[in-house]
């Protein structure tokens, strides 16, 4: 099971079109999008809900000091995260493992 999970990793590059799967808790834990308040004081409308099974397009891939690869995402359709962000970051073993983001 290790090996796949780096496969799948290897697998991820720019322009890849992946889909956003349930929260592993209420919200999602390896997408980091802010805290509520910060999207409710931005004016977005905090719905988790409706980020399931949506599209997004990769548009960066780093390694962190801890050797973590971290994707940077933006929605396919171009509309922003919850009405204010167009792009996000997200810890791709960990979201792929717990099924936040399907490939």
């Amino acid at each position: 099971m290790y090996q796949n999970d780096i496969d799948n990793q290897q697998d991820v590059s720019i322009g890849d079109i992946l889909t956003i799967g349930k929260p592993s808790a209420q919200q999602y834990h390896y997408i980091h999008f802010p805290k509520t308040n910060f999207i409710i004081k931005r004016g977005g409308v905090a719905n988790y809900k409706n980020l399931k099974g949506k599209s997004v397009v990769v548009t960066k891939i780093e390694t962190s000091k801890d050797g973590k690869t971290i994707v940077t995402i933006k929605r396919k359709d171009g509309a922003r995260f919850f009405g204010t962000l167009t792009t996000v970051k997200a810890d791709l073993k960990s979201a792929l493992d717990n099924k936040e983001i399907i490939l």
